[in-house]
C-alpha cells in the first residue's frame, strides 16, 4: 500500500499546519485513481447538464489542479483541504459542470478528519458552501455561464446534508482507527507484561532449583575434601550425593529451559510438589540437616499454582538454613485448611554469617511466590535465636460432587 497513515495534530486550531506522516510515500497510486475517475465522472455528468459551461481545456486543468494537492493530504491534512476547496469554487465560479468534483473535497476532509484536523475540516466546508451559496444566489449574473438563473434552494439543503454525511463519516473512521491504536497498544502492553512475567517465574525458579541443589554440593565438596585421606569411604559418601543433587539439579534446569524453546508446551516432566518432600527432606539429610516434617488437614491433591509455591518455599527455607545456619535441625510443619495452606519451617541457629555461594534472593522470590497466589510470607529470627519462616497460601474452596 502507498497510503501513509499515521495520527495526530499539531499546536493551534488547526495543528501545525497538518503535519503527519513526514518520511512517509505519497499515495500517488489512490491520488491518480482518483483524479482519473473525477476526470471521467465529470466528462459524462457535462452531457446532462447542457446549461452549464463546456468541459474545456481550462476546466480539466482546474479539476487537475483539484486533484494534485491529495497526494500530500496525509504529510499537509490542512493546507489540502483549504486548497481543494478554493480550487473547485474557482471551478464551479467558471460556470462547469456539476459532478464527481466534490469527491475531491470529500476525500480532503476525510484525510483532514482522520488526522485529527476537524476544524479544519469544518471550516473548508464549511467557506465553500457559503461561497457557492453566493455564486448560485447572487453571482450568478456576473459569472458564466451566460443568461444563468439563481439556483434551487433544495439543492443547497443537499449539499449541506452531503457535506455533514462526508464529515461524520470521518468522524466514525477516525474513532475507530483511535480505538483500534489504543486496542493494539493494550495487547502490546499485555504481551510485554506476560513476557516479563514469563521471565521472573523462570529466573525464581533457577534460582530456587540451582540455590539448593548448590547448597547441598557445597556443603558435601567440604565434606569429601576433609575425609578424602582419613576416611575415604566417607569421601565416596559425599561424592555420590554431589552426583545425585547435580543429576537433579541438571533434570529441573533442563525443564525449565524447555518451556523457553517450545512455549506454549506441557513440560515433559511434571512440576514439583510438595509430594517430593521426601526427596527434599533426604537431600537436606544429605548435607548433614535433620529434617523433622509435620503435617495435618485433609491430604487432598492441592491446586498446581499452590503445590508448586509450598514446595519451592519449603526447598528455599532449608536451603537457607544450610547455608546460614549454625543449627543442623530443622522443622517443617504443614497445616492444611478448608481455604488456606500454612507452612511453618524453624531452625535453632544460631546464625553463622556465612553466604556459601547464595544470591540473596532466596526470601525475595519466597515472597513474590506467596504473594502471585495472594499469600504473606513472614521470616525472621525467632526470641529463643533460632529462624522462622512462616508461609500462609490461600487455596481455593473444596469442589463438592
Amino acid at each position: 500500500m502507498d497510503e501513509a497513515w499515521t495520527g495526530g495534530s499539531g499546536g493551534g486550531p488547526f495543528g501545525r499546519w497538518g503535519g503527519t506522516a513526514g518520511g512517509r510515500g505519497l499515495p500517488w497510486r489512490s491520488t491518480l485513481l482518483i483524479a482519473v475517475l473525477v476526470m471521467v465522472g465529470t466528462g459524462l455528468a457535462a452531457r446532462n447538464q447542457p446549461d452549464r459551461e463546456a468541459l474545456d481545456t481550462l476546466g480539466r486543468v482546474l479539476l487537475l489542479l483539484a486533484a494534485a494537492p491529495l497526494l500530500f493530504r496525509h504529510r499537509r491534512p490542512v493546507p489540502v483541504v483549504f486548497g481543494v476547496a478554493a480550487v473547485t469554487l474557482g471551478y464551479l465560479a467558471a460556470g462547469y459542470p456539476y459532478g464527481p468534483v466534490f469527491a475531491l473535497v470529500a476525500v480532503a476532509c476525510f484525510a483532514a478528519v482522520v488526522h485529527g484536523h476537524r476544524t479544519a475540516a469544518w471550516w473548508a466546508v464549511g467557506l465553500l458552501w457559503a461561497g457557492h451559496l453566493a455564486l448560485a444566489h447572487w453571482l450568478y449574473r456576473v459569472l458564466p455561464p451566460a443568461g444563468d438563473g439563481p439556483g434551487p434552494w433544495g439543492q443547497e439543503l443537499s449539499a449541506a446534508a452531503f457535506a455533514v454525511a462526508v464529515l461524520a463519516a470521518s468522524e466514525l473512521v477516525r474513532v475507530r482507527r483511535e480505538q483500534w491504536a489504543q486496542l493494539r497498544a493494550e495487547r502490546a502492553a499485555a504481551e510485554r507484561r506476560r513476557a516479563g512475567e514469563e521471565r521472573l517465574r523462570i529466573a525464581r525458579e533457577l534460582h530456587d532449583v540451582l540455590a539448593h541443589s548448590i547448597s547441598v554440593i557445597n556443603v558435601q565438596a567440604g565434606v569429601g575434601l576433609a575425609l578424602l585421606d582419613s576416611d575415604p569411604e566417607q569421601a565416596r559418601t559425599a561424592l555420590t550425593t554431589i552426583k545425585a543433587a547435580s543429576k537433579e539439579a541438571l533434570g529441573e534446569v533442563r525443564q525449565v529451559l524447555d518451556t523457553l524453546r517450545t512455549p506454549g508446551d506441557a513440560p515433559r516432566a511434571p512440576a514439583p510438589g510438595l509430594g517430593r518432600l521426601p526427596e527434599l527432606v533426604e537431600q537436606a539429610g544429605a548435607a548433614g540437616l535433620t529434617v523433622t516434617v509435620t503435617t495435618s488437614g485433609p491430604r487432598t491433591a492441592l491446586p498446581p499454582g499452590a503445590d508448586l509455591a509450598a514446595f519451592r518455599i519449603v526447598q528455599e527455607a532449608l536451603t537457607n538454613v544450610v547455608r546460614h545456619s549454625g543449627s543442623r535441625t530443622a522443622r517443617v510443619e504443614i497445616a492444611r485448611g478448608p481455604r488456606r495452606l500454612d507452612l511453618r519451617v524453624d531452625d535453632d541457629g544460631p546464625a553463622t554469617g556465612t553466604e556459601a555461594g547464595g544470591s540473596g534472593n532466596g526470601l525475595a522470590g519466597m515472597r513474590e511466590r506467596a504473594g502471585a497466589l495472594g499469600g504473606t510470607i513472614e521470616a525472621g529470627a525467632r526470641p529463643d535465636g533460632g529462624f522462622r519462616v512462616h508461609a500462609v497460601l490461600p487455596l481455593p474452596p473444596e469442589e463438592t460432587p
